[in-house]
C-alpha cells in the first residue's frame, strides 16, 4: 500500500477519536505535543480520575475486539496491535495500584511539572499566558490529590524506597528554597510583559511554592515509613508488579531470570570485544583504560559550553553520513540544550524531545552538563547518536510526518513502544560504527562502553527489582563492568529504582531489530537493502516489538538485479 491510496478506516477513525480522548484526559501531554486545546487543564489524579481514564480504557478494548474481527489492512492490524498493548499497560497498573506509588519519582513526580510548564507551555499569546495562569491556580488541589494517593499507599505498607524519596526530598527541598523570582516558570518568562511577569510571579507566590512546601512536608514525613530496601521485589505483591513493568516496557513477558543472564552474557561478550581496543590504545586492561579515561584532560573539557558544542558537531558529522543508509532522512535539524539547572543533579546524562507536530518546537537533544569534568568524551559520542541522529530525532521525527496514519500512530510511542523507540536508538549507536561516525580507537572504544552499560542495565534492574540487590550492589557492576563515572552510575540506579523495568527497554529492543534485521539478510543475501530497512523500521511509527517481528520482513524487499 502506498501512503497516496491509504484511506481512512473504521480502525484509524477509532484511533484518532481514541487519541483525543487520550489527550484530554491527559492534557499536558497535549500541550507536549503542540495541541492547545485543553491547555487551561491540568489532569486529575484522583480516584474519580482514575475513574475516568479506566471507563475509557475499558470502551477501547471493547471497539479493539469488534474492529479485530473484520481488519485485514496492514496498517490497521499494527494499530489495533499498538492499542491493544496500551489497553493491557494501562489496566495492568490499575489492577496493581500503582497510583499508590508513582508519585514518588524524581525523574517525572509532581514536583516537576512546574518545570515541565516552563519548557513545553507556550505564552506567547494573551491566551496562551492566560492559560498557564489558570493551570497554576490548580496546581494545589493537583497536588493534593497526589498527596491522598501517597497517603493511601502509607496505609497501605506499598511504599517507595529510601533511595528515591531522598531525591525527591533534595529535589523539592531546592524548589522550595529557590526565591519565586528564580522560579523555572519566571527564568522562561524573560520576554513577558513587566505585567504578566507580575501576574505570573504572584500565580508562583501564591500556588505553586505553597504547594511545593506542602509536597516537602510529606515527604519529610514519608521518609519514616519507605519500603525496606530499593527494588519492588520488597513489596507484597512485587513479583506481580516487577512483571507488569517488564511486559509494559518491552512488550515480551520474559522471566526476570533469563534476562539476567542474558546481560551478564553480553558482558562478556562485549568485554571480549573492547579487550583489543584496550591494548591499541596502550592499556594493559579494560580496567587500566577506563581509569586512565577517568583523569585524562584531553577526555574531559571544563566548560558545560564546549559539552554543547561537541554535540553538535558530532551530529554534523551523522547528519553527512545519513543519506547514504536512509532513503528519507528527516530534513529537520536537532537542537542541542543542556538540561535546566533545577533537574540537572538529579537527570540522567542525555535524553531527547521530539518535535511538536505544528513547528512550534523543534526536536531537541538535552545534555546534562552538570559537573563537566565528570562526564567523558569518549562516553558523549555514542550517546549523541543515540538521542539525536541517527537515533532518537531520526526516528520520533520521521514519526510525526506520517500523515496516511492515525495520530495514536505518530505520537502514542511512549504509551506501549519504549523497547522499540529505545531499541532503534541503542541500534543507531552500533549502526553508527557501519556508517564511519566513530573516527578513532577511543571512540569506537566509547561505543562498545555504552554497549555495556545497556547490558548492565539488564543485570542490576532485574537485580534490584527481582532478586533484591541493594544499591551498592547496582553502582558497583555500572562501574566495574560498564565503565560509568561514579556520578553516573548513582544517578543511573536511583533512576532504575524509581522506574522499574524501563531499563530493560534498550537492549531487548536492539536484541528484537537484529534478530529482524539477521532474518532479513538471511533471506535475501547480497541483495539485503539496508536502506530499504531503515526506512521499513522508522517508516511505520513505534511499534511494539511483537507487532514489529511480525509485520516488518513484508515492508523490506531485496534490491532489484
Amino acid at each position: 500500500m502506498t501512503v497516496d491510496s491509504y484511506r481512512p478506516t473504521p480502525v484509524h477513525e477509532f484511533a484518532d477519536r481514541a487519541w483525543d480522548e487520550f489527550l484530554e484526559l491527559q492534557p499536558v501531554w497535549a500541550t507536549v505535543q503542540g495541541d492547545d486545546r485543553w491547555l487551561d487543564r491540568l489532569d486529575d489524579p484522583s480516584a474519580a480520575g482514575r475513574a475516568a481514564d479506566m471507563a475509557t480504557i475499558e470502551r477501547w478494548a471493547e471497539r479493539i475486539e469488534e474492529l479485530d474481527a473484520d481488519a485485514s489492512d496492514t496498517e490497521d492490524v499494527v494499530t489495533l496491535g499498538l492499542m491493544r498493548a496500551v489497553v493491557a499497560r494501562f489496566r495492568g497498573a490499575h489492577e496493581l495500584a500503582l497510583w499508590q506509588m508513582e508519585g514518588l519519582d524524581q525523574l517525572n513526580g509532581p514536583q516537576t511539572l512546574p518545570g515541565e510548564l516552563a519548557r513545553f507551555h507556550r505564552t506567547d499569546t494573551p491566551e496562551r499566558f492566560a492559560a498557564l495562569l489558570t493551570r497554576l491556580a490548580a496546581y494545589p488541589g493537583w497536588m493534593a490529590a497526589h498527596r491522598a494517593n501517597v497517603a493511601e499507599g502509607m496505609a497501605a505498607g506499598r511504599t517507595a524506597p529510601a533511595e528515591v524519596v531522598k531525591r525527591c526530598l533534595d529535589q523539592t527541598r531546592r524548589m522550595v528554597e529557590t526565591p519565586a523570582a528564580e522560579s523555572p516558570l519566571m527564568v522562561a518568562a524573560a520576554e513577558l510583559s513587566e505585567e504578566q511577569r507580575a501576574a505570573l510571579l504572584a500565580a508562583v507566590e501564591e500556588h505553586v511554592q505553597p504547594a511545593l512546601a506542602e509536597w516537602l512536608a510529606m515527604l519529610e514525613d514519608y521518609a519514616g515509613h519507605v519500603r525496606p530496601g530499593p527494588g519492588v521485589c520488597h513489596l507484597p505483591d512485587g513479583e506481580a508488579v516487577y512483571r507488569h513493568h517488564i511486559l509494559a516496557y518491552t512488550n515480551l513477558s520474559e522471566d526476570p531470570r533469563s534476562i539476567h543472564e542474558y546481560g551478564l552474557a553480553r558482558l562478556d561478550e562485549i568485554e571480549a570485544a573492547e579487550a583489543p581496543l584496550a591494548a591499541e590504545l596502550g592499556a594493559s586492561s579494560v580496567a587500566e583504560l577506563r581509569e586512565r579515561l577517568d583523569t585524562d584532560p584531553a577526555n574531559h573539557v571544563d566548560d558545560p559550553a564546549d559539552l554543547v558544542k561537541a554535540a553538535e558537531e558530532w551530529i554534523l558529522r551523522a547528519e553527512a553520513e545519513a543519506p547514504k543508509w536512509f532513503g528519507h532522512p528527516p530534513s529537520e535539524r536537532c537542537v542541542v540544550l543542556p538540561v535546566e539547572p533545577h533537574v540537572e543533579r538529579d537527570a540522567p546524562a542525555a535524553f531527547y524531545y521530539p518535535p511538536a507536530e505544528d513547528g512550534s518546537r523543534p526536536g531537541t537533544y538535552f545534555f546534562n552538563t552538570y559537573d563537566p569534568p565528570s562526564r567523558p568524551l569518549h562516553q558523549a559520542v555514542p550517546m549523541t547518536y543515540h538521542e539525536a541522529v541517527p537515533g532518537h530525532h531520526f526516528q520520533l521525527t520521521a514519526e510525526r510526518h506520517l500523515q496516511h496514519l492515525p495520530a495514536f500512530r505518530r505520537h502514542g510511542a511512549l504509551l506501549a513502544c519504549g523497547a522499540f523507540v529505545e531499541g532503534w536508538a541503542l541500534y543507531a549507536e552500533r549502526l553508527a560504527a557501519e556508517m564511519g561516525l566513530y573516527h578513532d580507537a577511543l571512540e569506537r572504544f566509547g561505543a562498545w562502553e555504552s554497549e555495556a552499560h545497556r547490558a548492565a542495565r539488564l543485570v542490576v534492574d532485574t537485580g534490584l527489582h527481582a532478586f533484591g540487590w541493594t544499591r551498592e550492589r547496582s553502582i558497583e557492576v555500572l562501574v566495574r563492568r560498564a565503565g560509568l563515572a561514579r556520578l553516573d552510575a548513582e544517578i543511573e540506579t536511583d533512576r532504575y529504582i524509581a522506574w522499574p523495568g524501563q531499563a530493560l527497554s534498550y537492549m531487548i529492543g536492539q536484541r528484537e531489530i537484529l534478530a529482524a534485521r539477521a532474518e532479513l539478510e538471511a533471506r535475501d543475501g547480497e541483495r539485503f537493502d539496508h536502506m530499504a530497512f531503515h526506512d521499513a523500521v522508522i517508516g511505520h511509527g513505534s511499534l511494539p516489538l511483537d507487532v514489529m517481528r511480525a509485520q516488518l520482513p513484508g515492508w523490506v524487499s531485496p534490491r532489484a538485479g
